[in-house]
């Protein structure tokens, strides 16, 4: 993301928030649930720029749940053709994505904006990068499926989602169970 005059990438959960407030972020994407309040640690921080997306973590409908959608795509490519924008006013930045426990959302999240400001990179190194930011990311597949459509990748970028699902049960077999325990076995079955 160097063309995004980005130095730093960040991923974490609301519960590491306050470990970030001295890191001079720039540039914050929330992607939080619908009735979750707002996040105090954020008074902390140095000034920056926020947006905020509300939805559940879920890959399928669920009563009371709010699924991703396209438009919640479209607001993260916004924020990112934003960074873009203003790259050339920017000596230097840090983003920093979070949801909820730093392990879906945010880090589909983050994949989405890497292949926007890099769309000539192969989509297996996105999620290489994205494993050395967060590596325990398990970005949601909804959302990836989407930013793969908004982005004209033409089912590359969920194909490589599928091989880095397998990439993390080799390196963390508990996520065969945790991720289906969530509703999520269908992500699993992708990487079988």
């Amino acid at each position: 993301m160097q063309s995004l005059a980005i130095s730093l990438l960040t991923i974490c959960g609301i519960e590491e928030l306050a470990t970030k407030a001295q890191a001079r972020v720039s540039h914050v994407l929330s992607i939080v649930d619908p009735e979750l309040p707002e996040i105090e640690t954020f008074s902390v921080f140095d000034p920056h720029h926020r947006v905020i997306l509300r939805f559940h973590d879920i890959i399928d409908p669920a009563p009371g749940m709010i699924m991703p959608q396209e438009k919640d795509v479209a607001d993260i490519l916004a924020f990112g053709e934003g960074l873009l924008a203003d790259k050339d006013s920017r000596v230097d930045g840090h983003l920093l994505v979070h949801c909820h426990m730093g392990v879906s959302r945010s880090t589909a999240a983050m994949t989405t904006l890497m292949a926007q400001a890099d769309p000539d990179t192969d989509e297996d190194a996105l999620f290489a990068r994205l494993r050395e930011i967060r590596p325990q990311a398990w970005p949601n597949s909804v959302m990836i499926a989407m930013a793969d459509e908004a982005l004209g990748r033409k089912g590359r970028l969920t194909e490589a989602l599928r091989r880095h699902y397998g990439v993390q049960i080799k390196l963390k077999p508990e996520y065969t169970d945790w991720i289906s325990s969530l509703g999520r076995s269908r992500e699993v079955e992708m990487a079988l």
